[in-house]
């Protein structure tokens, strides 16, 4: 079986799915910062760019974010997003309803929090 699959995939991933108490809102939030189509309906929301791989939200009625750093309630994901300028991105995710975690351990990215509380970093390179 191993040999048949070499040099294939098992699978494909056409889409990261993020529980949240508010799909469309997530799904808003994520289409303004990344300038990607957003599409949402009762239950479930997605971004998508003009090709590639689309980001899902979907709702969980008892959702409750991660504490990062802490492990009270770990994060059980996180988006790592590429910018140009820290300073300017930073003020342009906090607009859209980011939030600045107090605690930043690094000096080439800064973490924030999306508005349903999942942490996300805004990287260079």
């Amino acid at each position: 079986m191993v040999d048949t699959l070499a040099g294939m995939a098992i699978a494909r991933l056409p889409l990261i799915a993020i529980d949240c108490p508010d799909p469309g809102a997530l799904a808003r939030f994520y289409g303004a910062m990344l300038d990607w189509k957003v599409d949402v309906s009762v239950d479930r929301a997605s971004v998508c760019p003009e090709d590639g791989q689309c980001i899902a939200f979907h709702r969980v009625a008892d959702y409750t974010p991660p504490t990062w750093p802490t492990r009270e309630r770990p994060k059980q994901m996180h988006l790592d997003m590429l910018v140009d300028d820290l300073d300017a991105a930073e003020a342009a995710v906090t607009d859209l309803g980011a939030t600045k975690h107090p605690d930043q351990p690094g000096t080439s990215y800064r973490v924030f929090l999306d508005p349903a509380g999942h942490p996300f970093c805004l990287c260079l390179e």
